[in-house]
């Protein structure tokens, strides 16, 4: 089942895209969106987690700035919405989403997080600002310099209470190889289990198939890594 609800934040409305799976769920994840919107693509996404059986959500993010959807070739629209977004802002949104799905049963030990582009960008802040069953970075930017009001990744890696894994792609000229390289190091230093993985064809946004930049072998990769992360963390502690 799918729908459309609405949350409070901090007095503000913010939709969550959700789906159920079908029977009972092994867990939740909370899907967090591109810089483009909850789009088609990210909503995919949402149903897949379904699929695999978990109750899945898409927080809108973009709500204090209209909630647009974005089209790829549209850059120059992303920017004053990316510029609006602030860390605690951001983290009242996820903490919003968290409550929402405790209220259906899930402890956060049992709700992972899972972010594309700017979203994950934001799972590593959630990262090591809450501790939740796991989360999963797909490209997140930020690695040397901070966006949002929040540090470089890299500084904030060995303060991860949440055990991460980290996907990027070696042709992407957003995150350089040397960037993710020196995230690798730094998040030695956690305390919690972390994982970084390079595909050396695959450029920023390869896991959407909707962009041009998509690669098929390293998405279903990415995907299958993704889901094999996710399971055991989220079996219950």
């Amino acid at each position: 089942m799918e729908r459309t609800v609405s949350i409070d934040v901090a007095g503000s409305p913010m939709d969550l895209y959700e789906v159920e799976p079908e029977g009972t769920a092994k867990g939740a994840v909370i899907v967090v969106q591109e810089a483009f919107g909850v789009t088609d693509h990210i909503k995919d996404v949402t149903q897949r987690f379904a699929i695999a059986g978990y109750r899945a959500v898409a927080p809108h993010v973009f709500h204090r700035s209209g909630d647009p959807v974005i089209g790829y070739d549209e850059m120059e629209k992303v920017i004053p919405h990316i510029m609006e977004l602030k860390a605690d802002d951001l983290l009242a949104d996820l903490d919003a989403t968290i409550a929402y799905l405790g209220q259906a049963g899930f402890d956060p030990a049992r709700i992972g997080i899972v972010g594309f582009c700017m979203g994950g960008s934001v799972v590593f802040l959630a990262a090591a600002r809450r501790s939740l069953g796991a989360g999963v970075t797909f490209y997140g930017g930020g690695v040397s310099q901070g966006r949002f009001g929040m540090p470089p990744l890299v500084e904030l890696a060995a303060e991860l209470k949440t055990p991460w894994l980290g996907l990027y792609g070696d042709s992407d000229q957003t995150i350089p190889v040397d960037d993710v390289e020196a995230l690798r190091a730094a998040v030695e230093a956690a305390p919690v289990p972390t994982e970084i993985v390079r595909y050396p064809g695959a450029d920023h946004g390869f896991h959407c198939d909707a962009r041009s930049s998509y690669h098929e072998e390293s998405a279903k990769d990415g995907w299958r890594r993704t889901l094999e992360w996710l399971a055991p963390h989220l079996a219950g502690k």
